[in-house]
């Protein structure tokens, strides 16, 4: 059991308000699409049938996800989309990814640059933080939903790794091979999850205070709220209150 994150709390409510306003649904429609193009069948396709898993626990519609397959496999127009995974620094030294879906690379490039160098970061080279990260299966669940010997009994029988407290949510880390069984297991138990996806997680976390803390959250919140922003990944945390992600 790992122990409480100021951050990851923050991040997690943010996530609830992003899917409100539908940027969550926009970012899957985007990721299905790009995983179709390796094929339009979730049984002989890992990554498009995760990112369906995904969809289907923020509750996208079927004709929203059939419509993003076909875009991807050439059925629909649309599906032009590039892939772009920028590494960099945050204030502090953070190490911070940002994985990108735009049909403009260059405007893209030229505009997530400028909202690093804008929020005290710096893009760095291929490799240079992502070293810190491993791609693991990440489920959040909001605490009202289950109990921590609910999911302990759940998780561990369906091969999950580690089970999270973040305050006023759990957050289930397992292998990306297992997603889907933790998922179907926590359906199958009646437990609604709040997000459901295969990320990217910090080995180790940073802790961040006062005028970096501050910094770091402006930077990430300019990050997510560019439309071509699929996911930030970061490796800082935060303990004391922070007034940020409004």
């Amino acid at each position: 059991m790992s122990g409480h994150s100021k951050w990851a709390t923050i991040k997690h409510k943010k996530a609830a308000l992003d899917a409100k306003r539908g940027k969550v649904f926009t970012r899957l429609i985007k990721e299905i699409t790009i995983a179709a193009r390796s094929g339009g069948d979730p049984d002989g396709n890992p990554r498009l049938r995760t990112a369906i898993t995904a969809a289907k626990a923020v509750s996208m519609p079927s004709d929203n996800i059939k419509k993003a397959i076909m875009r991807g496999t050439g059925e629909l127009e649309g599906g032009q989309i590039d892939e772009i995974i920028f590494e960099g620094y945050g204030p502090g030294g953070a190490a911070v990814l940002v994985a990108v879906a735009t049909d403009n690379r260059n405007r893209t490039v030229s505009e997530i640059r400028h909202i690093f160098s804008k929020n005290g970061g710096n893009l760095g080279e291929q490799g240079s933080v992502s070293w810190m990260f491993e791609r693991k299966s990440q489920i959040i669940i909001e605490k009202e939903k289950a109990t921590e010997e609910q999911l302990m009994n759940i998780v561990l029988e369906a091969g999950g790794e580690d089970l999270r407290d973040h305050g006023d949510s759990w957050e289930v880390i397992s292998d990306p091979n297992n997603h889907e069984a933790v998922v179907e297991a926590l359906q199958k138990a009646g437990i609604e999850t709040a997000s459901a996806e295969v990320a990217m997680v910090p080995k180790n976390l940073l802790k961040l205070e006062g005028k970096n803390a501050q910094s770091m959250l402006k930077l990430n919140e300019a990050l997510e709220e560019h439309e071509d922003v699929q996911n930030v990944y970061s490796n800082f945390d935060i303990e004391q209150e922070v007034e940020a992600l409004a």
